[in-house]
């Protein structure tokens, strides 16, 4: 029990560069030890962002400037008494309370019984009432000061514990918003070991394939991350949260999480983790290190990260990717890459347990997307009337802003967009759009002229129908894989009737109001990428294995044609006259976008058979 002399010698850790030196040290080891880096890590964002006091006014706490010339940067030492007496009590609590000799382990893989027993120490060791959404209680050192812990902090502390106990079969499981344990022979087992959402309801001892099987964005599908020890540490390092409040960051915490970052990312050990990726693209943009990868370059391995690993079911890829081109005003490629994300998300199924992802997606079409579209409308207009004075350092922003509203692509991309969320409600237990979202489309609509919106060519591809008689399948996906029976009165409608429900055994649950503000898009974890030519690869998801699976500023009729949308959604494809009319006819746009939803609001009585619902306690977006 205790630290080893290996260990030891790294104390008093000095700086930034004394924690890294310890994490250098323990990630070349077989088994870092997720114990002493969590508590190192916990720590020092204690005095940093939590706990920031003047330095002279903490007993037993050394602090040292960071730089000689920069007093105010100051950076606690961390003593090896402190360190050691933590991981000692640690260890010391969980071995107390399991047994091992009462759980049978074959071939080395834990029961989970084991696992489950695990869960309920971490569990019972934190206190009965407290706020579980609020910042810096993500780490063991919040366990072991505070007994308070956020929901990943849970599932970390448990694998941590494990670890402790010698279980090395048992693992941390990832997926863009949730946090569970796999175990067993290579991994194959599943048991959930803390709670998901605003309450403390869990399912710990559970397995996740329910909600796999339902196809919810929380659990990807499957296609989750399946964490070994060294990712394990990443998922501590991105869990860093530097904010002192909700304006200012701590700039040492963030040399620190970018210092690691790069730590892990050199080693290989970031490859299969896209969302780490993701977060030390953004520290990069924010304050780029000589002599580094660009940001860009590391915000496309993400993507191509998801896709080779994780069947390109991940989501927040493109959104880092998209906010990086936000930032920097490309808004031809920051709309693509937004597309690029809703054309992922609409092959999932909407649950409660997804709001998130919901609040996201969200923000981007209600306020991030109008406002760069006005924005750019702004300069557009600004560089149309300045004439001489439009000269100068403006001119090649104003005529980027005027060139992405004469472009088709744009508009295409912005279409992409809304279709990928159409596509996403149906079949879905809880609807997704409403009015709001009507208006900032026929917003978002209206800032493209006439003529550029007529050179879009619209494709409402038809799905080959198994059996008219099919339609009542059980099966609630099957309304979103076949067209209705008069889908090819579509385009011979002026003003076309709203699309039937789709297929499903149980009337629909509750719909979800709109989610408040989630944070800015172009921030810590907001992300068309122009070099990147796997855009066809990226769709395979699509329902039909035909080019509608390929981004549409890629589908060229002919060499003079212009961008092609193949549209699958219903509610898009009975848009297809209007949007590409001279005028943009805002009523209709409005009743076409919201009459699926109004309808299921108005047959919901009761949930859905296999809607669970876990209520949401969520930590900071960039937590995972």
């Amino acid at each position: 029990m205790g630290l080893h002399s290996a260990q030891k010698k790294h104390f008093p850790l000095r700086g930034i560069e004394g924690v890294v030196q310890l994490f250098d040290a323990e990630l070349r080891k077989p088994e870092p030890d997720l114990a002493l880096l969590s508590l190192v890590l916990g720590f020092v964002e204690h005095f940093l962002a939590v706990n920031r006091v003047i330095p002279i006014n903490v007993p037993g706490v050394r602090f040292e400037p960071l730089e000689p010339d920069c007093p105010n940067s100051c950076f606690p030492t961390v003593e090896l008494g402190m360190i050691s007496a933590l991981h000692e009590r640690f260890t010391a609590q969980i071995r107390g309370a399991v047994d091992l000799s009462q759980y049978r382990r074959t071939a080395g893989a834990s029961s989970r019984e084991l696992v489950k027993k695990v869960s309920d120490v971490i569990w019972n060791s934190l206190s009965r009432s407290y706020f579980k959404d609020r910042a810096h209680i993500q780490s063991l050192f919040s366990l072991i000061t505070g007994t308070k812990l956020d929901s990943s902090g849970v599932a970390f502390a448990v694998v941590a514990a494990c670890q402790v106990l010698g279980l090395k079969d048992v693992h941390l499981a990832l997926s863009e918003d949730h946090a569970w344990v796999i175990f067993g022979k290579n991994g194959e087992e599943t048991a959930e070991v803390t709670w998901h959402g605003k309450g403390n309801e869990d399912r710990r001892g559970q397995t996740v394939t329910t909600g796999v099987n339902e196809r919810s964005w929380l659990y990807l599908k499957g296609s989750y991350m399946k964490c070994n020890r060294n990712m394990e540490v990443a998922f501590m390092v991105c869990a860093i949260n530097p904010s002192l409040d909700l304006h200012t960051d701590s700039s040492e915490l963030l040399q620190l999480q970018q210092k690691l970052l790069w730590l892990l990312y050199d080693r290989g050990d970031l490859d299969r983790y896209p969302m780490a990726m993701g977060t030390l693209a953004d520290l990069e943009d924010q304050d780029p290190i000589p002599g580094k990868e660009n940001p860009l370059k590391i915000h496309l391995q993400a993507v191509s990260s998801a896709q080779k690993f994780y069947n390109n079911e991940h989501i927040y890829p493109f959104m880092y990717l998209a906010g990086f081109h936000y930032r920097h005003r490309n808004v031809r490629e920051a709309l693509r890459a937004w597309a690029e994300a809703a054309q992922v998300m609409q092959d999932y199924n909407y649950f409660r347990e997804d709001e998130e992802i919901y609040k996201e997606f969200f923000d981007i079409a209600n306020d991030v997307i109008p406002t760069l579209l006005k924005e750019t409308t702004t300069a557009a207009e600004s560089g149309g009337e300045g004439g001489e004075a439009g000269e100068g350092a403006d001119k090649p922003k104003q005529a980027a802003a005027l060139s992405a509203l004469q472009d088709p692509d744009c508009f295409a991309h912005l279409l992409h967009f809304y279709d990928g969320i159409c596509k996403w409600e149906e079949g879905s237990p809880t609807p997704v759009l409403h009015v709001g979202w009507a208006t900032y489309l026929v917003q978002s609509l209206s800032r493209f002229d006439a003529q550029v919106r007529q050179k879009v060519s619209i494709i409402t591809k038809e799905l080959e129908s198994q059996d008219d008689d099919d339609q009542s399948s059980d099966d609630p996906r099957e309304g979103r894989r076949r067209g209705p029976r008069r889908e090819s009165k579509l385009e011979e409608q002026s003003s076309p009737p709203p699309p039937p429900v789709p297929a499903s055994t149980s009337p629909p649950s509750q719909p979800a109001a709109p989610p408040k503000k989630a944070g800015e898009v172009g921030g810590r974890r907001r992300s068309a990428q122009g070099p990147r030519t796997g855009d066809a690869e990226g769709k395979a998801k699509s329902p039909s294995p035909d080019p509608s699976s390929s981004p549409p500023s890629q589908q060229q009729a002919s060499p003079s044609a212009g961008p092609v949308v193949v549209f699958q959604s219903e509610k898009m494809k009975g848009m297809k006259e209007l949007l590409c009319a001279a005028k943009v006819n805002s009523s209709a746009i409005k009743l076409q976008l919201t009459a699926q939803s109004q309808v299921q609001m108005k047959r919901q009585k009761s949930t859905p058979a296999g809607d669970y619902s876990m209520s949401f306690m969520k930590r900071q977006r960039k937590s995972l």
